[in-house]
């Protein structure tokens, strides 16, 4: 179970205890204790891992995660007894300083509670002991107040920050704006002339020029790279099959509907539908059964001597625990090998949506594609022939010492399909024919041969074969599926039918069916308390840089309080009350001041509320992997703003592609293609291209929900010494000598430079200072 913490739990708790807006905001008495808010939390850290939901894990039979578990009658105690504090072993246990006694016990590693933990566990149970059902599986409601869209938003954070004695940030700087707008939405810079338009505008109109830059971001094609990218993460995409062999697979035409269907605003409902289950609408159409490719983006083994249905099984734990990642916030996949530990979840119904995902195929599908013509096909198949061909001409000797030894029983053992090439001549044989007989002798350990090989068969069966894309389809016959004992393939039990978590919302089923399609729809039901508020946290993470849950991948007992729940409830209600738009959303929340805030620290912020929880100001980000070359690619020029189509592949050290158990081939793009935007870089999950693996971009190999942001010095070298940023500062130096300093410089940081920041650079030369402006701190930073 993947969790993060950026702090230490105890902070965690006491600040939610000052922050959170579920009832209380203080410890003081006189108010009554929240359970979810401050008693939860506690047991859930130090107890319910031997006292929780998972029955095989319990100790002394004893649950402390409901009300009836713990306060029944065990051999004449009660861990809990309800406004009576003499009569509960808990208190008595959590008191003792008796390491045989003592709750937490010394042997689980955790501290014994502290003096504030355990005064609120006496107030709780002088109190009644009053549970509450987890937030996170009650339906959000929408909260009765007078604001409406943008004000809503700033009601709540104001709500917070005044009971903490603070106010907001005022607005950052127009230029700070316009360029956090642009980066947040397309994940491109501003142009020097777009930002003088603003300026100028909003020295006419500011509310109405601004509304109207956010509106042409939404509108602009780039929108749906942007946050197609962040989509991309959570469906774990990439360009290969991963594991040692990583061979490369056709899958990008999933990559561009997403960005399509960003840009068309798709809403969210049918956004999830399609992906899930788009081959099972009635009459559906190629771009629907695209769409399907969600959930082909699991890695696939194809070593040798592997059992194939271990690794099939493999990918359906997978996408059963990314289904309940990306839409539920849950963590889903802890529940394949039993009960899960934390929250009612059962192993049974980890199985039960198993059952759902394990009645499909995996083929690949031909989709039409006019940009594609048979002339620049025929002309990239040459391209790739030429080196093959050279090789196998140099290594003839090699090949034919090998075939002359080729007579029984030697003969036996080679493959059926090779017998006939080797009747004919060598001299005779299409380069197709040699290379196949290549690829059985000697080519076979050949990994440079390997490499010019599979380029050209992929480009051939681009020519003969067309496009493809790997999609879902399901059987006709379906899977039985069984329940595993302990998560193991090889050990199947009870049988089960699809079926969905009991702790939510009503499963329904259309007549005669009960398949992945019933299973969307029941995701993105409006009686589901969890995808709304899971996705409108992801947006709100994206432009603040955290969601308003912390733990954006766990909704449930372990996971954080959100710091602003009703907030978080509103915006789940908006969201699915406003069509599922996710445009209308981000509009919504980029248009408050909460958003518009001044990212600059301020001495009572970094007193009252350091980790910024209570958002007083913005956030600070490092811009994602892709972006940061993006940008470099725009403000010195390059960059191609094509969208959509195959991988590219932008020059990468020479070294890299050896670094896996197969080298691949990686021929750098040229002409536009080599200035393209990071999404479309084709991406090995096994050698990822270095300048993205060093600014955190993810690998493919699971579900990405929040990026890391370090920071290293391979970092800075990465800027200034990259092949794509050396060039990048080679475009920036033309325009310094025909434009000056102070246009490269407004170029990179969108603002004007000052005085002295001019006088330190005069009299540098142009490439180091063109090297100097691409690795500032600013340029590779959304403020």
């Amino acid at each position: 179970m993947t969790r993060y913490w950026f702090i230490d739990f105890t902070l965690c708790v006491s600040i939610i205890l000052s922050v959170s807006s579920f009832g209380s905001d203080s410890v003081t008495y006189g108010q009554t204790i929240s359970f979810n808010r401050q008693i939860r939390p506690i047991l859930a850290e130090n107890c319910f891992s031997c006292h929780g939901f998972d029955p095989k894990h319990r100790e002394a039979d004893l649950r402390l995660d409901q009300y009836e578990g713990a306060t029944r009658d065990i051999d004449g105690q009660r861990a809990i007894s309800p406004g009576d504090l003499a009569n509960s072993e808990l208190w008595h246990r959590i008191q003792s300083d008796d390491p045989d006694v003592v709750m937490p016990p010394p042997k689980s590693q955790r501290m014994k509670l502290t003096a504030e933990q355990r005064e609120l566990i006496q107030r709780w149970i002088e109190e009644g002991a009053p549970y509450e059902a987890h937030w996170c599986f009650t339906a959000p409601v929408r909260p009765q107040i007078q604001a409406t869209g943008r004000d809503a938003i700033d009601h709540f954070v104001n709500a917070g920050l005044r009971r903490a004695g603070l106010l907001m940030s005022p607005q950052a700087p127009l230029e700070k704006l316009i360029r956090r707008a642009s980066l947040d939405l397309t994940g491109l810079p501003p142009t020097t002339t777009e930002i003088d338009h603003f300026l100028a505008d909003s020295a006419r109109d500011p509310e109405e020029a601004y509304s109207a830059l956010i509106e042409r971001l939404l509108q602009s094609p780039h929108y749906g790279e942007r946050w197609g990218r962040w989509w991309l993460d959570q469906a774990r995409y990439a360009d290969s099959n991963g594991y040692s062999i990583d061979a490369p697979r056709a899958i990008w035409k999933y990559r561009d509907w997403v960005v399509n269907a960003f840009n068309a605003d798709m809403p969210f409902d049918q956004f999830t539908v399609e992906q899930l289950a788009g081959d099972l609408l009635p009459g559906a159409t190629e771009s629907q059964k695209i769409a399907t490719g969600f959930h082909r983006n699991t890695t696939i083994n194809q070593e040798g001597g592997i059992d194939l249905e271990q690794f099939r099984v493999e990918s359906v734990f997978d996408r059963v625990a990314t289904t309940g990642t990306v839409w539920l916030g849950l963590t889903i996949g802890c529940a394949q090998c039993h009960d899960h530990k934390f929250d009612p979840i059962e192993q049974r119904e980890f199985y039960q949506l198993f059952a759902f995902l394990n009645n499909q195929d995996e083929p690949t599908l031909k989709v039409d594609d006019p940009s594609y013509d048979q002339a620049q096909l025929a002309a990239e198949v040459r391209a790739c022939e030429e080196p093959l061909a050279e090789f196998l001409l140099s290594h003839r000797q090699l090949q034919s010492d090998w075939e002359s030894t080729l007579a029984e029983p030697a003969l036996s053992k080679v493959h059926f399909a090779i017998k006939p090439l080797l009747t004919k001549p060598i001299a005779e044989r299409t380069i197709v024919e040699n290379s196949t007989v290549y690829a059985s002798g000697p080519g076979a350990s050949d990994q440079v041969f390997r490499a010019l090989n599979e380029k050209f068969k992929a480009a051939l069966e681009l020519r003969d074969g067309g496009i493809t894309t790997m999609v879902l389809v399901e059987r006709a016959e379906p899977r039985r599926t069984t329940l595993f004992t302990k998560g193991d393939f090889t050990r199947p039990a009870d049988e089960v039918s699809p079926g969905t978590p009991a702790v939510l919302h009503r499963y329904s089923q259309a007549a005669g069916s009960n398949n992945r399609l019933d299973l969307a729809r029941w995701v993105v039901s409006p009686d589901n308390p969890l995808t709304a508020r899971v996705i409108a946290n992801r947006v709100w993470q994206q432009l603040f840089g955290r969601g308003i849950v912390e733990t954006e991948n766990d909704f449930g007992s372990q996971g954080a309080l959100p710091t602003h729940p009703e907030l978080l409830d509103w915006l789940a209600t908006e969201f699915v009350e406003g069509g599922w738009s996710l445009k209308a959303l981000q509009r919504t929340i980029m248009c408050s001041e909460t958003y518009r805030q001044s990212s600059v620290d301020r001495p009572e912020l970094r007193h009252k509320d350091p980790n910024n929880y209570l958002l007083g100001r913005q956030q600070r980000l490092r811009l994602d992997a892709e972006l940061v070359r993006d940008n470099a690619l725009a403000a010195s020029g390059l960059l191609s703003k094509k969208l959509g189509g195959a991988p590219v592949f932008p020059p990468i050290p020479t070294s890299v592609m050896g670094l896996g158990q197969v080298k691949r081939a990686w021929n750098a793009s040229t002409g536009e293609d080599r200035y393209r935007r990071g999404l479309y870089t084709f991406i090995y999950r096994a050698t990822p291209a270095p300048s993205l693996n060093v600014f955190d971009a993810p690998d493919g190999q699971n579900c990405t929900t929040r990026r890391v942001r370090s920071n290293t010095p391979l970092q800075a070298l990465t800027l200034l010494n990259d092949t794509s940023f050396f060039e990048c500062a080679t475009a920036l130096t033309a325009i310094i000598d025909e434009a000056g300093v102070e246009a490269a410089f407004r170029r990179c940081t969108s603002r004007q430079p000052t005085a002295n920041e001019l006088k330190q650079l005069a009299g540098v030369d142009s490439l180091s200072v063109a090297r100097a402006l691409l690795n500032l701190d600013e340029t590779v930073t959304r403020d």
